[in-house]
């Protein structure tokens, strides 16, 4: 007869409370006396209980433990520490955490950020000698034991026969994909333009965490282009299958839309990935948010995941050069299109290079750091006057998407489009903080947090390559600390030399604490 399994709520193991050393206390504090003192199963199954959440914490992706479930039953992906609870799976942010617990009656929990034990009834943090033992022995070798150091020659003395290229051969096994996302997308018929940006949405830590933790409710829409996208990451990352996917509810949606903006993009012929985004986010925005599609140049905002993931906000600042009054309009920004001609030009000519080659920053800089002449109707001289704009970005979005304008319409007697190939030069982290308002303060470069709040890193690149009519797509992703081509239906494993090679035309970078 087999043994019954273990549970939390019947371990096999009695846990014991950690002795007093000279000078310390027992517990953190008399409430949690009072829970550890219940009964030892109450005992083993919190500190079973904390162990699980350590685990949560440390070993998996941060962006699980950052998501918690609001009191209406939204779900919101947060920089800030959210807290798991001790006396259920909950998680909290620190609005709603007194809400949970008065209705719950629970009353720890643990932060998020660094497995700290909060104590509601003393509305602080408690240093627990039992509960520190284990978040401290977690944290140093990524285990609840401590484990017996080998001596040096045991760990490094070779074995000729386990080195040995045949012992290898012969006792190594592919492994299986273990439902990490990486699968491809069949071409449909010029669907390339769409695959990329699938792709990027599914290797898109917060927009996968909400699609596999029920985020968008069930609806009645038919074709919802938002249950297309759960349907497809359930696919993706439920199920270890490696061939290729057939995107046709996606498809279908798209191809029925209303959309008057988006009616050039169903055809059969070679699109505008870009256009395509823009397109899927503001769907997805509406199937997930007030229902109001987001004006361009206006301050809208919602707490839907698009927005939540790709939405921030840019000041344009204008100081009229007769008064200096100065305006500050603020709008939203879905991405940054960044413009290649004119600078194309201007280095061109000093370099002599034909296309000569340039990097992301200066291209952020030419838009986001230099000002720019203008006229505007100033109030304060109630007439037109000269003045000089310069636009910030206020608030950062959690993923930075770029746009290098590559394709230019050349208007004239022969009126065409033309694609710009100058080598554009992109890092795999991005500091973001000069491009801000707060970057232009005094003492913003040495102030550390600041800084790591303006840091991203790369996730995915979207290249074009060929000519304008004829062209294809292909994307590079980023799954965990390898990097992957996909080319429609085809996944290849992918060097960071690849990455930095292509000809972006599309950039995302996720900022460095949800990466």
């Amino acid at each position: 007869m087999s043994a019954r399994p273990e549970t939390p709520a019947s371990p096999a193991k009695n846990f014991k409370i950690k002795p007093p050393q000279p000078g310390q206390p027992v517990y953190g504090c008399e409430h949690l006396q009072r829970l550890f003192n219940q009964d030892q199963m109450t005992t083993n199954t919190s500190i079973q209980h904390y162990k699980a959440i350590l685990r949560a914490i440390f070993d998996q992706s941060p962006l699980i433990s950052q998501t918690s479930k609001t009191i209406d039953g939204q779900i919101v992906t947060s920089l800030t520490p959210t807290y798991l609870c001790l006396q259920c799976p909950s998680i909290s942010s620190e609005e709603d955490r007194t809400k949970h617990g008065n209705k719950k009656s629970h009353r720890f929990y643990v932060d998020s950020r660094s497995g700290a034990l909060y104590c509601q009834m003393c509305d602080d943090m408690v240093w627990d000698p039992t509960i520190e033992d284990l978040r401290i022995k977690k944290m140093g070798n990524g285990t609840f034991t401590s484990t017996r150091k080998r001596k040096h020659d045991e760990l490094f003395s070779p074995d000729p026969v386990k080195d040995s290229p045949q012992y290898i051969s012969l006792n190594t096994t592919v492994a299986s994909c273990k439902a990490s996302g990486l699968r491809g997308i069949y071409n449909a018929g010029a669907t390339c333009y769409q695959n990329v940006v699938l792709q990027s949405f599914l290797h898109n830590p917060i927009l996968r965490n909400f699609y596999l933790s029920d985020g968008h409710s069930t609806c009645d829409t038919q074709h919802c282009l938002s249950c297309a996208m759960e349907d497809m990451f359930q696919d993706f990352y439920g199920t270890e299958n490696s061939n290729g996917y057939t995107a046709a509810n996606i498809l279908s949606g798209f191809w029925i839309s209303e959309k008057k903006a988006f009616e050039n993009l169903v055809t059969t012929k070679e699109q505008d990935a870009h256009e395509f985004f823009q397109f899927l986010a503001e769907e997805l925005h509406e199937r997930n948010g007030d229902g109001k599609r987001p004006e361009i140049g206006s301050e809208h905002s919602c707490n839907c995941i698009i927005h939540q993931t790709f939405y921030g906000k840019l000041q344009s600042t204008t100081t009229c050069q007769n008064c200096n009054a100065v305006t500050n309009q603020v709008q939203s920004f879905l991405d940054l299109s960044l413009p290649l001609e004119n600078l194309t030009q201007k280095k061109g000519k000093k370099s002599g290079q034909k296309p000569p080659s340039m990097t992301l920053q200066e291209c952020l800089d030419e838009e986001y750091i230099k000002s720019d002449k203008c006229e505007y109707r100033c109030n304060n001289c109630n007439s037109m006057q000269q003045a000089r704009r310069q636009t910030a970005i206020k608030r950062l979005p959690n993923v930075v998407s770029i746009q290098l304008k590559r394709f230019e319409f050349k208007q004239g007697r022969n009126e065409r489009a033309a694609k710009i190939d100058t080598p554009v030069h992109f890092p795999l982290q991005l500091n973001m903080l000069p491009y801000t308002n707060r970057g232009r303060e005094a003492g913003a470069k040495d102030n550390f947090e600041l800084a790591r709040s303006c840091t991203f890193d790369l996730m995915s690149v979207v290249e074009h390559v060929g000519e304008i009519d004829t062209g294809h797509y292909v994307s590079y992703c980023r799954v965990g600390d390898q990097w992957f081509t996909f080319n429609d239906h085809k996944v290849e494993l992918a060097q960071k030399s690849d990455v930095l090679g292509a000809r972006a035309y599309l950039l995302f970078y996720i900022v460095r604490s949800l990466s």
